[in-house]
C-alpha cells in the first residue's frame, strides 16, 4: 500500500509508531553509549543529573503525584547534619619536656554503640592511658576497652563528665555496605575537617588523613557509616563491619572465674 493512499487516521497511528519506534531506539543507543563512556565522562554526567522523588498524596479522593528535585549538596548537608554528634574529639594526658602533665591531641572518634562505645585510630591510643573525649554536649572521661592491633583501630567507652551539669549526647550512625557502593558515587570523610571524592569501584579504599583528622567518620550520601579513615599507611580505611565484628566480643562483660 502506498502512503498517498492513508487516509487522515491511518497517518497520525503511523506516525505515532514511527516516534515510539525511534524514541526506543534513541534510549537503547544511549544506555549502551553511557555503559561503554570511560569514568571522565560519565562522573560528571552523573553529578550533574539531579535526583527527583516522587511524593504520592491523598487528597480528598484524589490521588496527588509530587516531584521533589534534591539536589546533591543537600543530601551532604543532612548526612553530616544525621551524625555530627556521633563524632568526638580525643585527647590524652602526657608529660612534656618539664615534666608536667598535659592534654595532647589523639584524633576524632565515632560513636558505634548505644552504651557510648568510641572507636578511634589505634596509634593514636594504642592502650590504656588517661584520655578525653569532646562534642558539643562537653567532655568526658574515656576509658579504654580494646585494641585490635591487626585491623588498627581502638575502643574507649565514654565516662564521666568533667563538669557536672553536663549530660552527654549523641546518636549512633546507621552502618552502610561499601560493597553496595557503585562507581560515581561520592564519599564524604567527617573529622576535624570534612572533605569529599569520587568512589572509583576499588573496594580497598586509600584515604589521606593529618594527624588531627585521623578517626574521622566515612559516610555515603544517605548519611550512613561506611568505616573509619586511619593513619596507617597500610590501612587507612577499615570498613565499619569489621568494627561491628571486633565489637562484639569486645563489649561484653568479664567474667570473674568462679573458686
Amino acid at each position: 500500500m502506498d502512503v498517498k493512499d492513508l487516509n487522515k487516521s491511518q497517518l497520525i497511528l503511523l506516525a505515532i509508531l514511527l516516534s515510539f519506534v525511534v524514541s526506543i531506539a534513541t534510549g537503547i543507543t544511549t544506555v549502551t553509549l553511557m555503559e561503554r563512556a570511560p569514568t571522565s565522562i560519565t562522573v560528571p554526567l552523573n553529578r550533574i543529573v539531579k535526583q527527583t522523588v516522587e511524593k504520592i498524596q491523598q487528597v480528598e479522593g484524589k490521588t496527588i503525584t509530587q516531584t521533589v528535585v534534591v539536589k546533591e549538596e543537600d543530601l551532604v548537608v543532612d548526612a553530616i547534619a544525621k551524625n555530627q554528634s556521633a563524632m568526638f574529639a580525643i585527647t590524652k594526658e602526657s608529660v612534656d619536656a618539664d615534666g608536667k602533665t598535659i592534654e595532647v591531641n589523639a584524633g576524632r572518634g565515632f560513636v558505634v554503640s548505644d552504651d557510648g562505645v568510641v572507636v578511634a585510630d589505634a596509634l593514636l591510643v594504642p592502650g590504656k592511658e588517661v584520655y578525653y573525649v569532646k562534642n558539643d554536649s562537653g567532655k568526658f572521661k574515656a576509658d579504654f576497652v580494646s585494641l585490635d592491633d591487626k585491623n588498627g583501630f581502638s575502643f574507649l567507652k565514654i565516662g564521666v563528665p568533667l563538669d557536672e551539669k553536663n549530660k552527654v549526647t549523641f546518636t549512633v550512625p546507621a552502618f552502610g555496605d561499601l560493597s553496595k557502593m557503585k562507581a560515581g558515587q561520592k564519599i564524604l570523610v567527617l573529622g576535624s575537617t570534612i572533605f569529599s571524592f569520587i568512589f572509583e569501584g576499588n573496594k580497598d579504599l586509600k584515604i589521606n588523613t593529618t594527624k588531627s583528622n585521623t578517626g574521622a567518620l566515612v559516610l555515603n550520601l544517605d548519611g550512613e557509616a561506611l568505616g573509619i579513615a586511619l593513619s596507617s599507611d597500610t590501612n587507612s580505611f577499615v570498613p565499619i563491619n569489621v568494627i561491628t565484628d571486633a565489637l562484639k566480643p569486645a563489649s561484653k562483660p568479664v567474667e570473674t572465674p568462679k573458686v
